[in-house]
């Protein structure tokens, strides 16, 4: 079967809860927001345009940082990647912990000036087909560099929480050519992608591929 290459864009809305303006407000809300919000907070943030920070992945982290003014709270945070955690639920069950740690561990419960609280957010990926397919792995590797980081991010990065196994798209149509594929497969696999952003992310999955991957041969004109 080829494959068919897609792009996404977001949708972005409120998630029906109260703002937080304190650490235990933060903390009742986790418990029991949806899921589709702490994968808008944790995963969707390397898509989103308004996305800048350099040090936090997560948009809980980067709160703690910038508006509880909570470093220690944030950098605990920040190291948290939910893809390793096997569920969301495990990982609200992580976040939680650690603000209950960080709770006990104040005199005090910080709070953030007004105006400063945090938003809970979900979204809806709205997604497309761009009109392009992939033949042969020999495609992967030509047309890899033109695609978008909206593309790298749908069939590399969100794909693991759409499939059932967890699998990236690219690994799972490779898998489908048996042994010819098997040193692109187990290269991709080794990308640690959740603390990249997509353009470095674009760039490994590109130097993994052209490195795994045999460009197909150019065809001999006939006589």
């Amino acid at each position: 079967m080829p494959f068919e290459i897609r792009d996404c864009t977001l949708i972005s809305r409120m998630a029906g809860l109260d703002t937080a303006l304190n650490l235990r407000e933060l903390r009742e809300r986790l418990l029991v927001c949806p899921v589709e919000c702490l994968f808008h907070h944790f995963c969707e943030t390397v898509i989103r345009p308004a996305f800048d920070d350099p040090e936090y992945r997560n948009d809980i982290a980067i709160w703690a940082s910038r508006d509880l003014g909570d470093r220690v709270l944030a950098e605990r945070l920040g190291v948290v990647n939910p893809y390793a955690l096997g569920d969301f639920e495990t990982l609200r069950a992580t976040v939680l912990d650690l603000i209950d740690e960080r709770l006990a561990e104040l005199p005090n419960i910080p709070w953030v000036p007004k105006g400063h609280d945090f938003r809970f957010m979900q979204a809806v990926t709205v997604v497309f087909d761009t009109g392009h397919k992939l033949h042969s792995p020999a495609d992967l590797r030509k047309k890899l560099p033109h695609m978008s980081l909206s593309s790298i991010y749908y069939h590399f990065v969100e794909a693991r929480r759409r499939t059932p196994d967890g699998m990236d798209d690219f690994t799972a149509w490779l898998l489908n050519f048996g042994g010819q594929t098997r040193a692109v497969v187990e290269a991709l696999d080794t990308i640690d992608f959740y603390f990249l952003t997509l353009p470095t992310l674009k760039r490994a999955l590109v130097e993994t591929v052209q490195q795994t991957i045999a460009e197909e041969p150019a065809h001999e004109p006939s006589a």
